[in-house]
């Protein structure tokens, strides 16, 4: 018998094998596990934060469409569809539900699933929200990061009254769409205001419309400095945020980095990149077998304050010189 002849008689037998095996036996075939990500916002905002998320997945020895399926789920700004795609993210099933952009995900999440592990990252105290029993002792199905970010606010005021010394009239943007962030903030910020001496304006803004409508009002009653809430919605309007500010020559401060990448000038908060980091760590962990109810909530240990040199100079603010000997970063 020929050579050719034999190898395509033997891969016949081979195929005929093959097909011949029960079912079951050729259905245990690796899988690649799925991880379900949920977020309030748009994936154009979190470019640099889902880098470091998935960075933080490689250290567990995951990459995505390597070894790992990771498929998203996007509210754009809509809060009211998060239970929609928190549930359809339960029925695929996946192994794992990722949340970010506070307790709102994390609880449609949870409402869709009391058995699958979700990490969330979250900038409220995740038991105060009842998302977890305890820091240490999550407990139920779910652990993640949190942020401390809305905690925040006082130091926040206090940054701003160093670098804008005169100072007076504070003007606060919240998001009343988003009521965790808002009441948090309106909470904090209100005394510690009065310790300061200073005198806040409040505003609400929801869509990109009502933030122009609310620069209409300071166009007015033209406030020394403005204080933008720390707030997912406004994370993805930064650029105009930072474009209007500019524009009529008020001070703002902001709780995200990328808010004074865009133009800002000042932002103190968490290092959202190492955070995010730790996401993907947590998540990975749980793919390799971990259960969330033995993985502490980790608490955010950096913070970071950042400032716009140009954008203080293009506001004729000198940066005292015990704020930049502080800061993180600068940017020129």
């Amino acid at each position: 018998m020929r050579r050719r002849e034999f190898i395509t008689l033997l891969g016949g037998a081979a195929a005929a094998s093959y097909s011949s095996w029960p079912l079951a036996a050729r259905a245990q075939q690796p899988v690649m596990p799925v991880i379900g990500f949920l977020s309030p916002i748009s994936l154009d905002t979190l470019a640099d934060r889902l880098r470091a998320f998935r960075q933080g997945l490689k250290a567990t020895g995951y990459v995505e469409g390597d070894n790992v399926t990771i498929v998203y789920r996007w509210a754009e700004n809509q809060p009211d569809r998060l239970p929609q795609l928190a549930a359809e993210l339960a029925r695929r099933p996946v192994a794992v539900i990722v949340t970010a952009g506070g307790a709102a995900p994390v609880l449609a999440a949870k409402d869709a699933s009391k058995t699958i592990p979700i990490v969330f990252v979250t900038a409220e105290d995740p038991v105060r929200a009842g998302l977890v029993a305890s820091l240490a002792r999550p407990g139920g199905n779910l652990t993640g990061v949190n942020l401390i970010s809305l905690e925040l606010v006082a130091k926040r005021l206090e940054l701003l009254r160093e670098l804008v010394p005169a100072t007076v009239r504070v003007a606060v943007l919240v998001n009343p769409a988003n009521a965790e962030f808002a009441e948090t903030t309106l909470r904090d910020v209100e005394p510690a205001a009065r310790a300061l001496g200073l005198q806040i304006q409040v505003l609400s803004a929801s869509s990109s419309r009502e933030i122009d409508a609310a620069f209409a009002t300071f166009a007015h009653a033209r406030p020394d400095s403005l204080f933008v809430g720390n707030d997912p919605f406004f994370t993805t309007r930064r650029v105009q945020l930072a474009t209007a500010a500019a524009h009529l020559a008020i001070p703002a401060t902001f709780g995200t980095r990328e808010s004074v990448e865009a133009g800002g000038l000042m932002s103190y908060g968490s290092n959202i990149a190492d955070a995010w980091h730790q996401l993907g760590a947590y998540a990975g962990r749980i793919l390799k077998g971990a259960k969330p109810a033995d993985l502490p909530v980790v608490q955010s240990s950096k913070f970071e304050l950042v400032i716009n040199a140009q954008t203080a100079r293009t506001l004729g603010l000198t940066v005292p010189p015990s704020l930049l000997a502080r800061a993180d970063e600068v940017i020129e």
